[in-house]
Parts: structure tokens; sequence; C-alpha cells
């Protein structure tokens, strides 16, 4: 058996990639060595000695922390238009988003084939990192897609987004002073209301449970969730706002924070469908029976909370409106409509459930 040299692997490889670089396939930027060994089944070594060549044809030329620019071989005037695709970043796999989110983005990709577009997802937790700029640089090169939509993004990431100009839509609530078209439910007005019932139900000493990272709507929720408690005619109601990361030892922390005070709150608000599950567990562990010795709003709703018993009261949204006010702004911005407005902000059914009780 005759094996083929490394080198003659290579450049076969070599030769596939400058067809692809000379077509126009990747503008801005090549795929990474990994991506690219797993597409086109080479190992990465050989990736890499393809890739020596290409650079030393200068058609491609490393970038120190971002990879590899495409730098020759110009796309001609008949050169292929952008595929007809919007990209969604998210932090990480979307099995392991919430189920809402990962509803609503299915009802997404169905309206926007209607459309005539493609959804693709684009996962990664550097995206999200203090300084994501050499990353998103990096993936917009890779993939000029005609739009963008943001999930759960960070400041960094939505100022970085405007600052490019790149037609970007943020599913959720935007930062101070950043300009960038959005569209979330009304996490301010949501807390508001939630405090205001508490209050009618003769709760007096309440609290929030609220994401330690405080994403643009959690910071909305904080404001509402303060504003419907001061001012109310109630003056002797109080609010307390306690803190936690994604795990149930931090929500645990929180909740103990709140419940081991001399007065502790009657009723919770908690602001994370999976915190409201950690939050109805640790209270049980603590004989502590919800409606009866405190009450229970979860700000968000997920299909499995309709399995708990009391079923939570909450703040229903349907996935597929939320897409298709996503896809409303979204026809704006490919249509570049001189006008692009976000759409108002979604107020969600609240459902009564039976987590809270008026207090004796």
């Amino acid at each position: 058996m005759t094996l083929i040299p490394h080198r003659t692997v290579a450049s076969q490889l070599a030769v596939q990639l400058r067809t692809e670089v000379e077509k126009g396939t990747w503008r801005g930027w090549l795929p990474s060595e990994r991506v690219l060994s797993r597409t086109l089944q080479a190992s990465r070594n050989t990736v890499r000695a393809a890739l020596e060549q290409l650079k030393a044809e200068r058609l491609i030329e490393p970038v120190r922390g971002l990879g590899n620019r495409v730098v020759g071989a110009a796309p001609s005037p008949s050169a292929p238009v952008p595929a007809k695709t919007v990209g969604v970043l998210i932090p990480e796999p979307i099995g392991r988003l919430r189920p809402l989110i990962a509803l609503w983005i299915d009802e997404l990709k169905d309206l926007l084939v209607e459309e005539g577009y493609r959804l693709r997802i684009h996962e990664g937790r550097q995206y999200y990192q203090t300084n994501p700029a050499r990353a998103l640089e990096r993936l917009v090169g890779q993939h000029p897609h005609r739009a963008w939509v943001l999930t759960l993004s960070s400041e960094a990431m939505q100022r970085w987004f405007a600052r490019r100009g790149a037609p970007c839509l943020v599913a959720g609530s935007t930062y101070p002073d950043v300009t960038l078209p959005h569209y979330d439910l009304d996490y301010r007005a949501i807390c508001r209301h939630a405090a205001g019932a508490l209050l009618r139900l003769g709760h007096r000493r309440l609290a929030l449970l609220n994401r330690e990272s405080r994403r643009a709507g959690d910071v909305g929720s904080e404001r509402g969730f303060l504003e419907g408690v001061r001012q109310s005619t109630h003056t002797d109601a109080t609010a307390d706002i306690a803190y936690h990361r994604d795990d149930v030892e931090s929500v645990a922390r929180a909740l103990r924070s709140l419940l081991d005070r001399k007065n502790p709150p009657t009723a919770l608000v908690v602001s994370n469908s999976y915190a409201y599950l950690s939050t109805a567990s640790l209270l049980a562990q603590r004989g502590l029976r919800v409606p009866q010795d405190i009450a229970l709003i979860s700000r968000d709703d997920d299909p499995f909370l309709a399995s708990l018993v009391p079923e939570p009261a909450r703040y229903r949204v349907d996935p597929h409106t939320f897409a298709k006010k996503i896809v409303g702004s979204l026809r704006q911005m490919l249509n570049r409509s001189p006008a692009l407005r976000s759409p108002a902000l979604l107020l969600p059914k609240f459902i009564v459930g039976g987590s809270t009780a008026a207090r004796p």
C-alpha cells in the first residue's frame, strides 16, 4: 500500500481552500482550524499545513488572537450575494437555555422561513465576556448575515454592535444610552404589578430575588419592584433585594440572608423560573409552606412551572407572539426602513396560580 505524503494532502487541501477564498465563500475571516478540520474532514496538522501555503501566497494573514484574515482574491462582481440568513447569538447550547427562550427561537426560525430567510444560531461564552470585541469581530467577519439577533446580551456586547453599525436587534432590554432596536417584556411594569398584588393581599415585608449578573431586564425588574412598594399608600411596607448566581447554593445563600432576619419577608418575587424551583424546594426544607407561611410570585414563565404544586403565580407570554414581534422589527431592518423603531414592550398575562394568599 502506498501512503499519500502529508505534504501532498496538504497541497490538495490548499487548492480547495484557495478555490473557496476566490469564490468569496468566506468574507473577512476564515473559520477556525477546528471548524475547517471538521468541515473538510482533515486533521488539524493537515489544515495547518494548507493554511501555511495560503499565507505564503498572501491570500490570508494571521492576526494574533483573532485568526486568519482574508486579504487576497477579492470577490469579483459576479461573486454570489451573501445568503439570506439571520444570526442569533446565545451564550450556551440552546438545550441549556430556559425552555421559553428555546421555544421562541424555534418559532422565529419558522417565521423567518416564511420571509425567505434562514436562521443560524451561534453559541459561545466568549461573546459574553467583559471585553468581547475580538471574538465578535471574528464572528461577524466570518458570518455575513443580513442581521443579528442578540439574546441574553451583555452591556459590552450591545455597545460593540452599536459602535460597529452591524444590523442588529436585541431580543431583550437595552442598557442606558444603547440605541439598538430591541423587543422585550416590560419587566419594570411586571415587577411593579407583582409588588402591588402582594401589597393588596396584606403583605408588608416584600423581597425580590434577583440575578447577580443584573442584565438590563433584571435592572428594570428591580426598579419596578421598588416603585411598586415605595409609591404605594402603605407607608409601613418594606422592600428588600437579594442577589444570586445561577446555582442552587447561591440561591440558598440569598434566601437565608432574607429569612434569617429578625423580621423576614412574608412574600417573595423571584425573577428567574429556575430560581423559583430552587426557592420552593429550599422553603420546603425549612418547613415553610407556600402560600400559608410565605407567598411567591415568579416573574418568568416556563412550561415546567405548571407542574408545580401549588401552581406558581407568574406572568405568561406566548412564544409565538414574542417571535412575531421580533420578525416584524427584522422585516423593517432587512428592508432598510428609515424609521426603524422598537415595538412596544410586551405586557404578559398574570396567572394567579396558587402560590399567593392573603396575609392573616
